[in-house]
C-alpha cells in the first residue's frame, strides 16, 4: 500500500485556533477542579462520618455499661441465650439501632451476643485495653465483619472493674450514607463544571475577537515581529496608555529623546519634563508633523489615538536636515554675495579700464589703492574686536550677505571677544541665527541696519542683536522661542521656527538665557547671555579696549557712512555710486 499523502495525514495534539484552545483549556481547568473539589469534599466527609459512628458506638457503650442491673447479673448469673444479661443487652441494642453489643467477664466471655451461638466463647477482638479502665474506639473487623466499635469497662457498685461492654455499629452502613451523598456532590460538581465550562466559553469569545482568531503561534510570530520591526527602524516610536503613560520605546525613540528603558511606566511629565516635546506627545498640541526641539535635535512628530485611551507617537530626526537646508540657505546667500561682487568687480574694471586709456594713470593707482585698502580695512576691523577666527569669518560672511541686501551690518564699538571660547561653534550658531532673523526683519525698510555686540564679563559672554526692524509685540516675545512658531514663509527644504528656539536652547544648555526686548529708537533687540562661556584668562590678557566711532562691516558703505554717533540710532550708510550704478 501506498503511504497516506502528508496532506491527508490526521494532525494530532491541540486545535490552532486560540477560541478552541482557550476553551478547551478552561473546560480541562474547571473539570479538574470539579474533581479535586470533589475528593477533597469526600476525604474529610468520610473521617468525619467514621468518627460519628465510632462515638456513637462509644456512647452505647457507656450507655449500657451505666445499668447497675448488668453489673449485678454479670456477677450473680452465668452467661446464657436466655440469661438476663443477654436479655438487657438485646433490649437496648434493639432500641439503639447497634449492630451488636457485647458484654464480657474479666476473661473476655461473652455474656451478650446477636449470635446466641457466641455467648460463652471469647471475644474475637482484644479486650485488655477496656479491662484496664480505658475507652475505646475503632474500626475493626470481628465475627460480624467490620464495623466501628466502642468499648467500656464494665463495674460494679464499688467501682471495681468486673467485666466491658462492646457496641459495634455496622461499618456497610456508614459507607452507605457516604455514597448516598456522593450523587449529590456529583450534581453539585457537575453544575458547578457546567457554569465553569460556559464562562470558558464567553471568555474563548472575548479573546477569539481580540485575537482576531490567530492562533498562538501567529500571535508569537507577530510579536517578535512587531520587536524587530520596532527596533530595526530609523523612526522613534512612542506608545502612551490612557494616562499617558510610556509602556513602548524603541532604540530610536530613547536615542531622540534621551531617554532610557527605566522611563517605561512613568508619566510623559515626570520622564520628559515639561515642554513643547511632552506637549506633542501628550496630544496637548494637535496638527500633523509638529516640530519640536529636544536638546541639539530637531524633531518633527506625529500623533496617533489607539483605541484604549491610549496613542502611539512617532518622531522623525530633521536635525541633519534642517542643517544642510541652512547650509544651502548660506550657501545660496554667498552665491548671491559672489555674484554681487563680480558685478561690482566688472564695474571697477571697467571704471580702471577708462583710467588707463584716459591715461589718468595716477588716478588709476589711487583707485585700486582704494579698492584694495576697503577690503584689508574690513578685515582689520573685524579681527580687531572679535579674535574668534569663526565667528570673525562669519561676521564678514555676513556683512556681504547685508551689503546686497541694503542693510548696514554694524559691530558696536563695546564689542570685544578674546580667542578663548569654550564652545565656538555653538556661539557662531547663536550669532548666525540672530543675525540672519534681524536681516530678514530690516529687509527692505528704509534705513535698514544690524548692530551686533559681543562682549565678556569675566567668563561670561554677552550678545546683543539689534535691528531698525518693526519689532516684535509684547504679547509675541516668548512665542518666537517656541520651536515651529513664525511670522515668515516656509523655505522650500523645510520649516521655519527653529532657530530661535535652537538659541534659546544653547543658551540654557549652558546656565544662560535668552530674551528679546525694544530696542532704543524701535527695532527688537535680542540679548543671549552664556556663563562659563571662555576659560580663564590669561595673566598678559589685555583688559581694556579702545573707543572709537562704530565701524561699518561692508567696505562699500565705509566711505560714506557716517558713525552711530554722528548719525543717531537708526541711521544708515548711503550707497555709493557704484551701488547706484547696480
Amino acid at each position: 500500500m501506498s503511504p497516506t499523502p502528508p496532506a491527508r495525514r490526521l494532525r494530532l495534539g491541540l486545535p490552532r485556533r486560540v477560541f478552541s484552545q482557550v476553551l478547551l483549556m478552561q473546560v480541562a481547568i474547571a473539570a479538574g477542579v470539579a474533581v479535586l473539589a470533589t475528593g477533597l469534599f469526600l476525604a474529610p466527609l468520610s473521617a468525619q462520618l467514621d468518627d460519628q459512628a465510632m462515638r456513637r458506638a462509644l456512647a452505647i457503650a457507656q450507655t449500657t455499661a451505666a445499668q447497675p442491673q448488668i453489673a449485678d447479673d454479670l456477677r450473680t448469673t452465668r452467661p446464657s441465650v436466655a440469661g438476663p444479661v443477654q436479655t438487657e443487652a438485646e433490649r437496648i441494642r434493639m432500641a439503639s439501632g447497634a449492630e451488636y453489643i457485647v458484654v464480657m467477664d474479666m476473661q473476655g466471655i461473652r455474656w451478650s451476643h446477636t449470635d446466641p451461638s457466641e455467648i460463652g466463647r471469647t471475644v474475637s477482638t482484644d479486650p485488655r485495653q477496656a479491662l484496664r479502665g480505658e475507652d475505646v474506639m475503632e474500626i475493626d473487623t470481628g465475627t460480624l465483619g467490620r464495623s466501628a466499635r466502642g468499648k467500656v469497662p464494665l463495674r460494679d457498685a464499688d467501682g471495681k472493674i468486673i467485666g466491658a461492654v462492646s457496641v459495634g455499629i455496622r461499618y456497610d452502613s456508614v459507607r452507605a450514607r457516604l455514597v448516598d451523598a456522593i450523587p449529590g456532590l456529583f450534581a453539585y460538581a457537575g453544575g458547578a463544571m457546567a457554569v465553569g465550562a460556559l464562562a470558558a466559553y464567553l471568555i474563548s469569545r472575548r479573546v477569539q475577537r481580540q485575537t482576531r482568531d490567530l492562533a498562538f503561534s501567529d500571535i508569537s510570530a507577530l510579536l517578535a515581529e512587531r520587536e524587530a520591526m520596532l527596533h530595526g527602524i530609523r523612526e522613534g516610536v512612542v506608545a502612551l496608555d490612557g494616562a499617558s503613560r510610556v509602556r513602548l520605546l524603541n532604540d530610536e525613540a530613547q536615542r531622540l529623546l534621551g531617554l532610557g528603558s527605566e522611563a517605561i511606566g512613568q508619566s510623559l511629565d515626570d520622564a520628559l519634563g515639561p515642554g513643547r516635546t511632552t506637549d506633542v506627545l501628550a496630544g496637548r498640541v494637535t496638527g500633523t508633523d509638529l516640530l519640536t526641539v529636544r536638546g541639539q535635535r530637531v524633531l518633527i512628530a506625529n500623533r496617533m489615538p489607539t483605541d484604549d485611551g491610549g496613542a502611539v507617537a512617532t518622531l522623525r530626526d530633521r536635525t541633519e536636515l534642517e542643517q544642510l537646508g541652512r547650509e544651502l540657505d548660506s550657501t545660496r546667500g554667498l552665491i548671491d554675495a559672489l555674484r554681487a561682487q563680480d558685478h561690482e568687480h566688472a564695474n571697477r574694471m571697467h571704471t580702471l579700464l577708462g583710467l588707463l586709456e584716459l591715461e589718468m594713470y595716477d588716478d588709476a593707482v589711487d583707485f585700486v589703492g582704494e579698492v584694495v585698502g576697503d577690503h584689508k580695512v574690513t578685515a582689520e576691523q573685524v579681527t580687531e574686536k572679535v579674535h574668534d577666527p569663526l565667528l570673525a569669518a562669519l561676521l564678514v560672511g555676513k556683512a556681504t550677505v547685508a551689503a546686497e541686501r541694503g542693510v548696514a551690518l554694524w559691530i558696536s564699538d563695546r564689542t570685544l571677544l578674546p580667542d578663548r571660547l569654550v564652545d565656538p561653534r555653538g556661539l557662531v550658531t547663536v550669532v548666525g541665527n540672530l543675525v540672519d532673523n534681524a536681516l530678514d526683519a530690516v529687509a527692505g525698510k528704509p534705513h535698514a541696519r544690524v548692530e551686533v555686540e559681543l562682549r565678556t564679563e569675566g567668563r561670561t559672554a554677552v550678545l546683543r542683536v539689534r535691528d531698525t526692524g518693526p519689532g516684535i509685540p509684547q504679547e509675541q516675545r516668548e512665542l518666537v522661542f517656541t520651536d515651529g512658531w513664525t511670522t515668515k514663509k516656509p523655505p522650500a527644504h523645510g520649516k521655519r521656527g527653529i532657530g530661535l528656539s535652537l538659541v534659546r536652547r544653547l543658551a540654557e544648555r549652558q546656565g544662560g538665557s535668552a530674551r528679546v526686548a525694544e530696542a532704543d529708537g524701535g527695532g527688537a533687540e535680542f540679548t543671549v547671555v552664556l556663563p562659563e562661556a571662555l576659560t580663564e584668562p590669561l595673566p598678559d590678557e589685555a583688559a581694556g579696549r579702545e573707543d572709537g566711532p562704530v565701524p561699518a562691516l561692508a567696505p562699500r558703505l565705509v566711505r560714506q557712512s557716517p558713525s552711530p554717533e554722528a548719525a543717531g540710532p537708526g541711521a544708515t550708510a548711503a550707497p555709493n555710486a557704484e551701488e547706484e550704478s547696480r
